[in-house]
């Protein structure tokens, strides 16, 4: 009889100890939820600036985390921090544009840079369509259609182009406001030679636009100033859970926990939503498969830093994984989860390059909340974190809730406009899908077409 009872006390210790059972299955708490945001999206973290001491704090506390739960350090780390050289260009300006004998500077913004001299041949788009775009250095673009700077940019470097001027328009002041900024600056891996995706963006007043479209002038010039090089370090938090089946490969769980930082003129860019939604995903999927039974399959758990400025956390994990990268079977990516899409069902999230794999369809028809992107001209597939393991071959998709917020990339994403118990039920969903990957055989592919640069 003292061995039975004893038998029971060690099953009820035990129970306590993984707080989780098929009866009681693991349950997302709001209040842990809001406190992760209450830290990561506070006055005291000044907006996670990429490659910032602030970034690295938001590091140390995801790490803290991690080993709160009791995960390991990844294999071949002694700790939970991957640091990184950064390469950050700053223009001390003023930044101005000549176009034959005209010059603008008074209205003129700057919105995205490589840093590097641009100069040599103008030209005039004249359909909206990125896919027409004329072959120049610079190119004038006075009617954007449906695509975005973004999207023109990408189109313009594909082809050649080092800048492309846009005619300020009313969906460009919604994207980027009206007065003043300082430009986004491409920055990289102080390892690797600097590259962009991007070719530079400006956008000019209409006045000043169609005056230097009137000049049909042949040649013109980006002037940035003084540019100077900053030597910084961008820090990854990264946690493992081992599995029971070494040979069953890894799953890899991922967010970007740094955000745009302070403005020029103090306001502090929080990013509540932009990632510190997905980095609170990310500890609270890893909270719940911790306290659950040995998975077959063992978990990385990571959260990047400067993804805002080229995914540079993702590139340099990427290019120095803790494990081989073929032991990666599925990357699954969380970013901006705090807001529900209106054009998704209720408490559903959108998977970016959807159609690309078979993942999404087959965790879809084991019951979880995802579906297609329905935003296929955004190129969400190639603008997370997800894409840097993508391109190593690895099936890899980036998760969200509402991809266009209004709050994107505004001083808004504050933890005030979050709709926390819609983020709290968006993590709870997740644990499903991974739960599946991680105890089952079940190893994604890439459909034909789908791998990037695939033909």
């Amino acid at each position: 009889m003292l061995k039975h009872r004893l038998v029971l006390v060690a099953s009820l210790l035990a129970f306590v100890a993984t707080g989780a059972s098929a009866e009681t299955p693991w349950t997302v708490k709001q209040d842990w939820v809001s406190a992760h945001e209450a830290f990561l999206a506070s006055d005291a973290l000044r907006g996670r600036g990429s490659a910032t001491h602030d970034e690295a704090v938001a590091a140390a506390y995801v790490a803290a985390q991690f080993q709160s739960y009791g995960l390991k350090p990844a294999p071949g780390m002694d700790g939970y921090i991957q640091t990184a050289g950064v390469i950050k260009p700053k223009i001390s300006g003023p930044v101005s544009l000549k176009i034959g004998d005209a010059t603008a500077s008074d209205g003129f913004r700057l919105i995205y840079t490589s840093a590097k001299p641009v100069s040599g041949t103008v030209a005039v788009a004249t359909s909206d369509d990125p896919a027409k775009l004329p072959v120049a250095d610079i190119v004038l673009i006075a009617n954007m259609g449906k695509a975005t700077a973004g999207g023109w940019s990408r189109a313009a470097l594909a082809k050649g182009a080092k800048l492309v001027v846009f005619r300020d328009n009313a969906a460009l002041q919604a994207r980027y406001g009206t007065g003043a900024r300082a430009p986004s600056v491409a920055s990289y891996l102080e390892e690797s030679p600097p590259k962009s995706g991007l070719a530079d963006i400006a956008i000019l007043p209409a006045k000043a636009f169609d005056r230097f479209v009137a000049n049909k002038a042949a040649t013109g010039a980006l002037d940035l100033g003084e540019v100077t090089l900053e030597k910084a370090l961008t820090s990854n938090a990264i946690a493992y859970l081992p599995g029971s089946d070494s040979s069953a490969g890894v799953i890899l769980v991922t967010a970007h926990l740094d955000h745009l930082g302070v403005q020029a003129d103090g306001t502090i860019m929080h990013g509540a939503n932009d990632d510190a939604s997905g980095t609170v995903a990310v500890m609270e999927v890893a909270h719940a498969l911790a306290a659950a039974p040995q998975p077959k399959r063992g978990v990385l758990f990571v959260a990047y830093g400067s993804e805002e400025i080229g995914g540079l956390g993702s590139h340099y994990f990427a290019d120095h994984p803790p494990i081989p990268l073929e032991q990666i079977v599925a990357n699954l990516e969380f970013e901006m989860i705090g807001a529900q899409d209106p054009k998704m069902a209720k408490g559903e999230l959108m998977m970016t390059g959807f159609e690309r794999s078979n993942l999404g369809e087959t965790l879809k028809a084991r019951g979880a909340l995802i579906a297609s992107d329905p935003y296929p001209e955004q190129n969400f597939f190639e603008r997370s974190d997800n894409y840097s393991l993508a391109l190593k071959g690895i099936v890899a998709h980036t998760i969200s809730g509402w991809a266009v917020t209004p709050t994107y990339h505004d001083k808004t994403d504050d933890i005030a406009h979050l709709d926390l118990p819609f983020m709290t039920a968006a993590i709870q969903s997740l644990i499903v899908p991974v739960e599946y990957l991680i105890n089952s055989d079940f190893k994604p592919e890439w459909k034909p077409g789908g791998k990037p640069g695939a033909k």
